[in-house]
């Protein structure tokens, strides 16, 4: 139906366009492609035939949906580069040598004797038939193009020979590849004859192959291969529970919608619905207002803006169309109405009702009733239908122009049911002029009109209403009822009432907002409300800026459903979590630790690149940036950076965290970058592919990096767990918070600041005395994975390590329950040890039945504190506690 028919003539006369019965429409195709979801291209076909046009559909269609599914490699992409250049043929069928310096504008020299390298014509007007330029040519050419010096430098130390034996190769698969953490009786080492098979696979030479050798270049195609993609590839499919109920997940939501730019003049298109829910988007937003005459038909624009306006019944249709082409779950539509027109309200409902057809969610579940107490159903239970977010009404006949009488009102309140009682709450009598609406936070959210019958019978379990306090909504219980939050709101809540904010967050859902002044369509960060459980954090799709870009890449995941379920504690009604705190029970804190080797294409141009990383997570997460150098030489092709590995030592809620890599030019100039959550990260050496700025894979640009994701643990624990499950320590209780700890020589504490968490800088220490410098020789088998990695003590500002270390020294008390030296090591000298050692470890609790990670170290019955063991033993022994 939107497809672009020809207009030219000749065309349609060809094509018999303009004969009755010739079924035009039928016979027509339009791709849709871009960049992002603002800038569209459009490419028309005709066929002759329908059964042509049928196949082209089906094919493009299966292409497009694998290609958006396919987390392709770095070994993947490169293939896409040989085929690309093979297909573009002059028109003697030969392969022009030109296209070939496109492809790798950034160094010509390099190019040419890469090409000679290669035994291929090197001249810019050369030509070479198809069969001349090979796969094997391709390698050759790519290899010389950029040398990976860093992968011999690898290759080299495991191997001092030209070839590396299949015993070496499995050390390094062991060593480097593998997740510490993975118990080995549930995830098994690899077999020989895996490990053959994949010699098999990347090693070029069939003769080393043979005798289970690996060549340097056959682990540099090992190392671009799928095995070690960055990411693990079962968390891209769906793999989470589906079954919860729907207040229990992140929902991939958008904010004003129909924009295609800005908020005050921005351009309104019915496509961009199709496009965020090809993207996957789960809750749109449909800014309603009233339709002029003659038609009045009910329109879709921002309100006191000029922005151009779009008819209501073309984006339902729209929605129609590609409401479940990504995404089979439920699709919720957030109306802001003002029509306040009875007539035209009727209009919208009955262009729901028959657009969406069974679709449309009318009528709540017989299994889930619309009361109190009852939670809401999971997206499984909705898989293919429309619920709709609308004012909810009393269903009272619209003909009250006047106001009420005395009567009429106490009628009214005595007879009430659950749904005029919402109703009374979100009604706000205050007058809100233009000017205000325009220039404040909320702009003309909260201002919808009376829901008349017919759009007020079409809203179950999508109710909004006006959000009074956390204490009446627990009170209510009302798990369909959702309140909206401008950003503004949304972050005063967070900064007073955070842990309110997740128990609210557990029983019912909240939609976040943009406020109403950023005209530019900017974004808010979106993290700080997942970090309280927010479900429908709402973005503006048409700007690919930071906020945006971490929220795609967040979605990514589980299949791209648009649903993400949130971590247990963001669940459980037993627990208790504060986004703020700086430990969490139950939960193994992680530490990442992150090389930055190389860089390949990363540049059109002959600049300087350097890189930048981050995690984001909780407030508690190590907040510091780190940053390479400057390449040392203008080099986009293969520059190689080789400096220390970062650390961001406690990061607390892995399964909340994410990491961010991105590539500068010198001046700034933004290159690519990548946002991979935590716990899908795996360990090990990897090409991570870059993304534009709209998340779209960049074809070349890559970076070479390694990764190891440990348990993390307190430096005064390290060197214990080996030796005993767990342990007690004695503590002290501190009469007066501002108290200092006594000092001696052989136990003085450092005076100068510590540094932020996760940073590799370091900071002098007293010199231990032999006695306490003996338990740094016992290392555990997590500290031996990475030889080369460098890392030197830091002092640590958590409150934990510190009642570790800074009031041992003041215990006079004898230990309780244990009297080994391997426990008086991880007690009174601690303060020998390092920062952090990445082992597992819980963080301490306080005492049974405790679920407030706010709570500070100490126990409060026999101030005493507890390590748990390693998570490779819980495995097993999970249910057990010490007490």
């Amino acid at each position: 139906k939107y497809a672009k028919l020809p207009k030219h003539p000749k065309v349609r006369n060809v094509f018999n366009m303009d004969f009755p019965d010739s079924n035009h429409l039928a016979k027509t195709l339009t791709i849709v492609s871009g960049l992002d979801t603002v800038n569209l291209t459009y490419h028309n076909f005709f066929a002759a035939k329908e059964k042509v046009t049928q196949n082209w559909a089906n094919d493009i269609l299966a292409i497009a949906y694998n290609a958006a599914r396919n987390n392709a490699c770095r070994q993947v992409f490169l293939e896409k580069i040989y085929i690309r250049i093979s297909l573009q043929t002059n028109k003697d069928g030969k392969i022009p040598v030109k296209n070939i310096y496109k492809m790798f504008p950034a160094d010509k020299k390099r190019v040419e004797g890469a090409l000679a390298s290669a035994h291929l014509p090197k001249g810019k007007y050369d030509t070479m038939k198809p069969d001349v330029f090979t796969e094997t040519a391709f390698r050759t050419f790519l290899t010389h193009l950029c040398p990976r010096p860093e992968i011999y430098e690898i290759f080299t130390s495991y191997s001092t020979k030209p070839t590396m034996t299949k015993e070496n190769f499995t050390k390094f698969l062991n060593e480097k590849q593998r997740d510490s953490r993975l118990n080995e009786e549930l995830f098994p080492r690899l077999r020989q004859d895996q490990i053959k098979a994949l010699i098999d696979k990347y090693e070029p030479c069939s003769t080393n192959s043979n005798r289970g050798l690996i060549s340097p270049e056959g682990l540099i195609f090992f190392l671009m291969g799928p095995e070690t993609s960055v990411v693990m590839q079962d968390r891209l499919a769906k793999c989470q529970d589906m079954t919860q109920p729907i207040p229990h997940y992140f929902i991939k939501s958008s904010h004003n919608t129909y924009l295609t730019a800005g908020q005050f003049s921005g351009v309104s298109s019915p496509e961009m619905y199709r496009q965020c829910l090809l993207s996957g988007c789960r809750c749109l937003e449909l800014d309603c207002w009233k339709g002029k005459p003659p038609d009045e038909e009910p329109i879709i624009t921002h309100g006191f803006t000029m922005t151009t306006e779009i008819l209501f019944k073309d984006v339902i249709e729209a929605i129609a169309e590609s409401a479940f082409k990504t995404s089979q779950y439920p699709v919720i539509l957030s109306f802001e109405n003002h029509v306040d027109s009875v007539k035209q309200q009727e209009k919208m409902a009955n262009y729901c009702k028959t657009i969406f057809g069974d679709a449309l969610l009318t009528e709540p579940l017989e299994k889930y009733p619309l009361k109190p107490g009852h939670q809401i159903p999971s997206p499984s239970e909705l898989l293919g239908k429309v619920l709709i977010k609308n004012k909810k009404g009393s269903h009272e006949k619209p003909t009250q122009a006047k106001k009420p009488t005395a009567a009429t009102d106490h009628a009214t309140t005595t007879a009430g049911d659950a749904a005029v009682e919402d109703n009374e709450e979100q009604e706000d009598t205050e007058e809100h002029d233009e000017e205000k609406m325009k220039t404040s936070d909320e702009g003309t959210a909260g201002q919808e009109v009376t829901a008349y019958e017919a759009m007020s019978s079409l809203v179950n379990y999508i109710q909004p209403n006006k959000f009074i306090s956390f204490d009446n909504a627990r009170k209510k219980n009302k798990s369909y009822v959702i309140s909206s939050f401008v950003e503004t709101k949304g972050e005063a809540m967070i900064a007073k009432t955070a842990v309110e904010f997740v128990e609210y967050n557990k029983r019912q859902m909240s939609r976040i907002y943009p406020k109403g002044t950023r005209m530019d369509s900017s974004n808010y960060s979106p993290q700080p409300f997942w970090n309280v459980g927010c479900q429908m954090v709402a973005l503006n799709y048409q700007t690919m800026d930071f906020p945006m870009q971490l929220n795609m890449a967040l979605f990514e995941f589980n299949g791209r459903t648009g649903y993400l379920l949130k971590h247990d504690i963001m669940r459980r009604s037993d627990k208790k979590f504060d986004p703020f705190c700086d430990r969490i029970d139950t939960v193994v804190a992680s530490t990442l630790t992150i090389k930055i080797y190389s860089g390949q294409f990363l540049s059109d141009k002959n600049v300087k690149t350097g890189v930048e990383v981050e995690v984001i997570g909780l407030p508690g997460d190590p907040k510091k940036k780190y940053r390479t150098k400057w390449s040392t030489t203008p080099n986009a092709i293969n520059p190689v950076w080789n400096e220390e590995p970062f650390v961001f030592e406690k990061i607390l809620l892995p399964e909340m965290a994410s990491l961010r890599l991105v590539v500068h030019e010198e001046n700034g100039k933004f290159l690519g970058h990548r946002i991979i959550p935590l716990d899908a990260i795996q360990s090990g050496f990897h090409h991570i592919c870059l993304r534009s700025e709209s998340n779209m894979p960049l074809t070349l640009p890559a970076l070479f990096v390694y990764i190891e994701v440990k348990d993390y643990i307190p430096a005064a624990f390290a060197g214990a767990w080996p030796f005993s499950l767990c342990f007690w320590q004695k503590k002290k209780k501190i009469s007066a918070p501002t108290a200092e700890p006594s000092e001696t020589p052989d136990t003085a504490v450092a005076e100068d600041p510590a540094p932020d968490a996760g940073t590799s800088e370091t900071v002098p220490e007293a010199t231990p005395s032999p006695e306490e410098a003996a338990p740094e020789k016992e290392e555990s088998p997590e500290a031996e994975a990475a030889p080369e990695t460098k890392e030197e003590p830091v002092n640590d500002t958590s409150t934990d390590d510190k009642a570790g270390t800074e009031e041992a020294p003041e215990t006079k008390e004898e230990p309780v329950n244990d009297t080994s030296t391997d426990d008086k090591a991880g007690t009174e000298e601690a303060p020998a040890q390092p920062d952090a050692v990445a082992v597992p470890c819980p963080a301490p609790t306080e005492t049974p039945g405790s679920d407030n990670c706010s709570q500070p170290p100490t126990c409060s019955e026999g101030n005493t504190e507890m390590l748990h063991i390693p998570a490779l033993i819980t495995l097993s022994l999970q249910p057990i506690h010490c007490r």
